[in-house]
């Protein structure tokens, strides 16, 4: 269902649906994997007859990442002892304040990876939330509830949250648009942090002309005077499957870099995982402390791990990854001198068995989501589908979240 059809039921047939979808599409587990809370049928109700007729996200259902606030409802950021330790909200957060604003119904709160610190959507204390079309598989990311709720068609539209990839990779794997916005924007400002200087808050949905609508309500949308100027950058290391798909997808878009370009862009976007892991590790260290000796226990064993790494972090170490950060960010400042955008897959293969969630494929992923996220910039991803029946996605990164390029891409999607 899209936007537009959800807009068409009355307040109490909606909430019925939303209510019903979420039964009859996850079984009992996964729903407990992928949904942290879910209204009432009363309670939903009562928000769609609410929700500002003029708004124009109006009637439309959506579900918030557990980072964010809903009035009354604790905030677990999908770990065991978080809501303990923090106050219940009085009022919701910024975003959640918009999305009212335009109408939107925000129907309950979506499961994460603990604490938002991972990629392949495992939780110790919720389950491992899978992909809704091929079970035994991740959703990915941290933000993968929400994927798993608009790919499972629950609801149209859900928040998230990206600071490696969190919403680039679910959005892959699943087939469906996210938008990952901009650091320091008013719409993560009161998220549950994992490393503040990366966070970002963003949202997915199943259609290009629903994303096209949210990115209207939510950043505002610039049209394009002329065609975008982009280039297609071949990342090593992805699979063939997925290079072979993603090559064609951007052909549409923009031609290949260039061999001046692809190689500067190939050669400082190379230390880019291990720049992220310890510049992100440490900022998240800085939040994590004042928990972390108390409640080590109730940590999971993957956060519990990356915990460990982020303690041991020294200045040595960041020293060591500054001047490589410095010159990757100064490449992506020359890179948008030249173009308006560039294209290049979000993940390096479909998405992950159980079995294959391991550290060397996390720093795969990260291989392809990490420069847009140490320079701090906006990404539109688009599914890209693969001749198994699963899915890629393809990372249109952007210097500013109103770029004309985000319009111009989606209504290149929306054409076909």
């Amino acid at each position: 269902m899209t936007f537009g059809d959800w807009q068409q039921l009355a307040p109490e047939a909606a909430a019925r649906e939303v209510r019903r979808r979420a039964d009859a599409r996850l079984n009992e587990a996964q729903r407990r994997a992928a949904i942290a809370v879910l209204l009432d049928e009363s309670a939903l109700t009562a928000a769609f007859e609410a929700a500002p007729a003029a708004g124009p996200l109006r009637g439309v259902p959506c579900l918030i990442k557990d980072l964010f606030d809903m009035p009354g409802l604790p905030t677990g950021a999908g770990s065991s002892f978080l809501a303990e330790v923090r106050p219940t909200p009085e009022e919701g957060s910024y975003i959640v304040r918009e999305l009212r604003a335009a109408g939107a119904v925000p129907a309950g709160k979506t499961q994460l990876f603990e604490f938002a610190w991972g990629l392949t959507g495992e939780n110790a204390h919720f389950g491992d939330c899978e992909h809704p079309g091929f079970p035994g598989r991740t959703s990915g990311g941290s933000s993968s509830g929400s994927a798993a709720v608009v790919a499972a068609d629950i609801v149209p539209f859900a928040v998230g949250t990206d600071t490696g990839g969190s919403i680039r990779v679910p959005a892959a794997f699943c087939g469906i648009f996210g938008f990952r916005g901009a650091p320091r924007s008013p719409l993560i400002s009161d998220a549950v942090p994992l490393a503040p200087g990366f966070d970002t808050a963003g949202w997915f949905t199943r259609s290009a002309s629903d994303m096209r609508s949210a990115m209207g309500a939510l950043v505002g949308l610039r049209a394009s005077e002329r065609t975008p100027r982009g280039c297609y950058l071949e990342m090593p290391g992805v699979d063939p499957e997925v290079a072979a798909a993603c090559r064609s997808a951007a052909a549409g878009l923009a031609p290949p870099a260039d061999a001046a370009a692809r190689d500067e862009l190939i050669e400082k976007f190379a230390p880019a995982a291990e720049i992220y892991g310890v510049l992100a590790g440490i900022e998240t260290w800085r939040i994590h402390k004042k928990w972390a000796e108390r409640q080590w226990a109730r940590y999971g064993p993957l956060v519990q791990d990356r915990l460990a790494r982020a303690r041991a972090i020294s200045r040595a170490q960041v020293a060591a990854v500054e001047p490589s950060d410095a010159a990757l960010k100064l490449t992506w400042t020359k890179f948008f001198l030249a173009y308006d955008f560039l294209a290049m897959a979000a993940v390096p293969f479909p998405a992950l068995a159980k079995a294959d969630c391991t550290p060397a494929n996390r720093l795969r992923m990260l291989g392809l989501t990490a420069p847009a996220s140490l320079a701090g910039l906006p990404v539109l991803t688009i599914p890209v589908p693969l001749p198994s029946g699963m899915s890629a996605g393809l990372q249109i990164v952007v210097n500013h979240p109103q770029s004309p390029v985000v319009s111009w891409a989606l209504d290149s999607s929306i054409r076909g």
